[in-house]
């Protein structure tokens, strides 16, 4: 379901019209069904924007993307995403002429999801004022994203999460209570690890995500919104630190850290101090990563955290060293560190809409690079070498259920899956007919790679006393073997 625009004679209102205060303001948040029917308000009034109602969540909640652009693209918003398609499957492509001719035409499409950890409020209470300003502003920037981007805005991730934990933040407030984390999962099956998911699709909400938006898209840019501790940087970029997955393509490996340090450049030159790049987080498990491995990039943004809607202010020696970074502490990827001192909602949600913006304007930009490394990567790994040639899943199995889920698995990660029509041999092993058979060199080749080739998680070690680095996150993720 959609609602669809009516024109945009009728004023549109701002959010502090809608909602009655500004979003980011001390101890206030705005919760689920405002924010949704604000973005409902968008679609029917502004011609810039497409407000769609996508499913339901976990607990029964509307989830709902809007698609933002100019009314030109809108009007022809299936065949830019035709486009999309197929320079995503360059087999689908006669010659480079043909490849040519769709980058000239086509829009770089970047999808913006916000707070999928609940507690982490900061990018959902800023995404009103995001859409809001993109629908309504003539400015130079804004225009030129309009033309030359699709917008794919998910303002929440987590509606059920928000709604449980703004509930709890506003019993909490006055109390010696106030800001604590709530005594419950924030979401109902996975809690804080509902952003694992992105290799196994287990929850309603990715699959929503992944239907909608990223296998119906296939977004250049995923843009993730999230915030971490208080006593840290106050905002976290790409590059990331090293192990990078191997089978990322290197052409996304090197928009990645040109697109992160290109953000964290533009908020440095805003004067907002502390934002740093190369800290804490790797791009090694794709549990987070599904981008990586289907022709994109996934950008995540770690902003500091407050006590959820409550102030913080922060004296020197309570600002505090882990994993690297160091906010005291000037360097080449840390130039402008934060002076200690009060932190607030309103800062988060300043930054996190300024680096959204940044985002926009490089996607801008630079559409015909963004479109034509696309392609090439996407031809890439149609020649892929280096091995191995397939995967073969036989008919008889141990545990048939678990074989079938993971054939699931690939086919919702766009895995093209074939079938024996007669019995053959490999290394030396008969299969029978039916036996599945996972070319690797295909459009997502490197999403089957990595999930069901073994993983050897590369020795790191530190440079001042040689001793292991310890590993951010998931290490292994080999579905044969789970």
């Amino acid at each position: 379901m959609s609602d669809q625009n009516a024109g945009a004679e009728h004023k549109i209102s701002t959010p502090v019209e809608f909602l009655g205060f500004e979003p980011g303001d001390d101890r206030r948040l705005a919760d689920w069904p405002e924010i949704a029917d604000y973005f409902r308000m968008l679609g029917r009034l502004s011609d810039r924007v497409v407000t769609e109602e996508i499913g339901r969540t976990t607990e029964g909640n509307p989830f709902i993307m809007a698609i933002i652009s100019s009314p030109e693209n809108l009007a022809k918003i299936d065949r830019y995403r035709a486009i999309q398609k197929r320079l995503a499957d360059p087999r689908t492509i006669g010659d480079d002429a043909e490849a040519d001719r769709f980058i000239t035409e086509g829009k770089v499409v970047v999808a913006v999801t916000c707070s999928i950890h609940a507690t982490e409020v900061g990018a959902t209470q800023m995404s009103p004022l995001l859409a809001h300003h993109i629908a309504t502003s003539d400015d130079e920037g804004v225009l030129r994203i309009l033309e030359n981007v699709i917008l794919l805005l998910i303002p929440s991730l987590n509606p059920d999460g928000l709604i449980s934990v703004k509930k709890w933040y506003d019993s909490t407030i006055g109390t010696s209570y106030e800001g604590v984390m709530p005594p419950f999962l924030y979401h109902k099956y996975t809690g804080h690890d509902n952003n694992r998911d992105w290799f196994m699709f287990t929850q309603a909400e990715t699959r929503l995500v992944l239907q909608h938006c990223f296998n119906a898209w296939h977004p250049q840019i995923l843009y993730d919104l999230h915030q971490t501790r208080t006593t840290g940087m106050r905002m976290i970029l790409p590059p990331f630190v090293d192990p990078v997955g191997p089978n990322v393509d290197p052409i996304l490996q090197s928009e990645l850290a040109m697109l992160g340090s290109s953000m964290a450049s533009e908020l440095t030159a805003q004067g907002k101090a502390g934002v740093a790049v190369n800290v804490v987080y790797d791009a090694y498990s794709p549990n987070r990563t599904y981008q990586h491995y289907h022709g994109g990039i996934r950008v995540i943004s770690e902003a500091a955290s407050v006590r959820i809607a409550s102030p913080v202010e922060l004296q020197p020696n309570q600002l505090s060293s882990d994993r690297g970074e160091s906010p005291t502490k000037k360097s080449w990827n840390h130039p402008m560190p934060w002076t200690p001192g009060l932190w607030r909602l309103r800062d988060i949600v300043d930054y996190d809409f300024a680096a959204v913006m940044a985002c926009l304007n490089n996607a801008a930009r630079n559409r015909d690079t963004w479109l034509r490394n696309f392609y090439k990567v996407g031809r890439a790994a149609l020649s892929e070498v280096g091995g191995p040639f397939a995967y073969l899943i036989p008919t008889q199995q141990r545990d048939a259920p678990a074989a079938s889920e993971l054939l699931n698995v690939m086919e919702m990660g766009l895995v093209e899956i074939h079938e024996a029509v007669k019995s053959f041999q490999s290394d030396g092993v008969t299969y029978a007919p039916g036996t599945r058979v996972i070319l690797t060199s295909q459009p997502y080749g490197a999403f089957a790679k990595t999930l069901l080739g073994p993983q050897i998680y590369p020795d790191l070690r530190a440079e001042t006393d040689g001793a292991p680095v310890v590993p951010y996150d998931v290490t292994a993720h080999c579905l044969p073997i789970k």
